[in-house]
């Protein structure tokens, strides 16, 4: 039987969101981890758009309205979707550079049977998930 453990977090003001989930990550030895929600607000945003090299990069307030991805040890993979104050919405590749204005709740699902690495893809080019049963 498959064991699941939450781990609800608070993330704080100014805090990188993809950096503080890393950190957690590592800091928990964490083999298999999936953020599965997360609601809150940016201040800084910075994604990789879909089929693209480049960022968008933007500095307002933004409400998180999906966060989801895997954690690793060896990195992360989240998509994030966001809406500015005129209810338009932005979404993407999280980057480094997205600063938490007031808070981030995030929920964080571990796998007990399960050990996700990242590994590097000729096919892609990528560093991408490798799933193996403990």
């Amino acid at each position: 039987m498959v064991m699941v453990t939450p781990h609800p977090l608070r993330l704080h003001p100014k805090q990188d969101l993809k950096n503080a989930l890393l950190e957690w990550s590592q800091a928990q030895s964490s083999s298999a981890a999936f953020v599965v929600s997360c609601c809150g607000s940016l201040q800084k945003l910075r994604l990789r758009l879909a089929d693209s090299n480049e960022s968008l990069e933007k500095n307002e307030k933004f409400e998180i309205l999906s966060l989801q991805g895997t954690l690793t040890p060896q990195g992360v993979h989240l998509h994030i979707s966001v809406a500015d104050s005129k209810g338009q919405t932005w979404g993407g590749h999280l980057l480094e550079g997205c600063e938490i204005y007031t808070t981030a709740e995030v929920l964080v699902l571990e796998l007990s049977d399960w050990k996700l690495t990242r590994m590097q893809d000729p096919e892609t080019g990528f560093a991408e998930l490798v799933v193996t049963k403990k």
